[in-house]
């Protein structure tokens, strides 16, 4: 039952982060640490399963009468945001140690910190739809409090309060969903609704069941409409940007797209909604983020345009589409993290994250301005850097869906292509993602001579 170790360790190491805080800020930080390596390490043992093909499946019995048990699953979607979620985490435990102030309480962020990483696990390693969805609750109460972190700050309530709102109606919505999915299959446990995807397309509530799953999905994965609470969620500490909304709490969304992929896809609904979502969330976050001096509020609209692409990748239907959705989930965890972490740094140091009032740092903080050279390099696509071959991908997707479409001179069935995207849109998509990253790099020129 290492699985449900994994999950419960975060959970009792909150506590144990925010006690210890009375023996000292810096305890907060080695408990912490050692609460998320120590899940690394129970997860150890199960690792090798999804390498070998095998999905590990473990129960325990919570309520038979309704059907339901304590279900996890480990397979290689599981397993790769597993890893995601703790590593990431373990770097991002080490960042605050040094980045919060003397005033902060450690005890209070670390344990609000790991609830929510105990919370993601749960949602990337539930076997039983019912238990996601609590998970998924859990991940929205958590970051409500991290993102109200600083509590003193209107701003930070408010980004807080608009987010919780938004994801916590989405939840509802999702919630409805789940239940006629379910009742579709007769089943609440993944390994059945996965078996039956063809009996859920054929079905007469398909339509309403997966409108409401993707309003919880696009509620939090901050898609277009429901984009407007992720910009406000920047008011919370650069630690907690740097992993919710990077690599962990907007990520869920896609998740859960890449996990019921195999069931739901392959339709006409699918296609129009996720991947409608998707090109206006890319091309509406990508225009904001030119127009931002903030150079978290820069981020923010990116991410926005990012998480656009891969819904994207996902509605497009195919295979390989979503084998390079899961790749650019990757990629995006790891450059935007870094990006937020240098963010975090320049305005721990000049006091201001205004790129109009800051510039020429690269000779007094060159380590950090490396950092965030190869991190924008790969946002931008760059050759060479992981960030080039997930939107190498993406566009040899959208080249051969459309030559697929201009040859048969109608719209291709779903099975074979679910649209395509015009020439036009996919330089647009490059283009503003390697713009916004010059202009993270290369801010325009200062005011005055004052860093500020």
């Amino acid at each position: 039952m290492n699985l449900l170790f994994v999950v419960l360790i975060p959970f009792i190491g909150a506590g144990l982060a925010a006690w210890v805080s009375r023996f000292g800020r810096l305890q907060s930080a080695w408990v912490a640490g050692g609460v998320a390596l120590a899940a690394l390490i129970a997860l150890a043992p199960s690792v090798a399963a999804p390498f070998l093909g095998e999905t590990l499946v473990q129960r325990i019995p919570w309520i038979p009468a309704l059907g339901l048990d304590l279900a996890f699953r480990l397979d290689g979607l599981g397993l790769l945001f597993a890893l995601m979620i703790l590593g990431i985490g373990l770097l991002v435990i080490l960042y605050a140690r040094y980045y919060l102030a003397e005033r902060d309480c450690m005890g209070r962020f670390y344990g609000y910190l790991l609830l929510f990483m105990g919370s993601m696990l749960g949602i990337v390693l539930s076997e039983n739809l019912i238990l996601l969805l609590m998970f998924w609750e859990l991940t929205s109460l958590s970051s409500f409090l991290l993102i109200s972190y600083w509590q003193h700050r209107e701003d930070a309530r408010t980004g807080a309060r608009m987010a919780l709102a938004v994801t916590g109606l989405g939840g509802l919505a999702m919630l409805g969903g789940f239940v006629l999915l379910g009742e579709m299959v007769g089943s609440y446990d993944l390994s059945v609704v996965l078996a039956n995807g063809e009996l859920i397309r054929s079905d007469p509530l398909y339509t309403p069941m997966l409108v409401l799953i993707l309003l919880g999905a696009f509620t939090k994965s901050a898609q277009f409409p429901f984009h407007f609470w992720l910009p406000h969620a920047m008011a919370a500490p650069t630690p907690v940007s740097a992993y919710l909304h990077s690599a962990t709490l907007v990520k869920a969304g896609v998740f859960l797209l890449a996990r019921l992929f195999p069931a739901l896809s392959g339709t006409t609904e699918w296609s129009v909604l996720v991947m409608g979502a998707g090109l206006s969330t890319l091309l509406i976050g990508a225009y904001f983020a030119l127009f931002k001096h903030d150079l978290k509020g820069l981020l923010a609209y990116s991410t926005i345009s990012h998480l656009g692409l891969i819904t994207l990748l996902f509605g497009i239907g195919t295979p390989l589409a979503a084998v390079a959705g899961v790749f650019h989930i990757i990629n995006h965890a790891t450059f935007k993290a870094s990006l937020f972490m240098a963010a975090g740094i320049i305005d721990h140091e000049c006091g201001t994250r205004d790129m109009r009032r800051i510039n020429g740092l690269w000779r007094y903080m060159p380590y950090t301005g490396t950092l965030a050279m190869v991190a924008a390099a790969a946002m931008a696509g760059v050759p060479l850097f992981n960030g080039f071959l997930s939107k190498e991908m993406f566009f040899g997707e959208t080249v051969t869906f459309s030559a697929t479409h201009s040859g048969s001179g109608s719209c291709p069935a779903p099975s074979s292509s679910q649209g395509s995207l015009p020439w036009p849109i996919r330089c647009a998509s490059s283009t503003t993602s390697s713009s916004t990253a010059i202009r993270w790099i290369c801010p325009k020129p200062r005011m005055s001579r004052r860093a500020g």
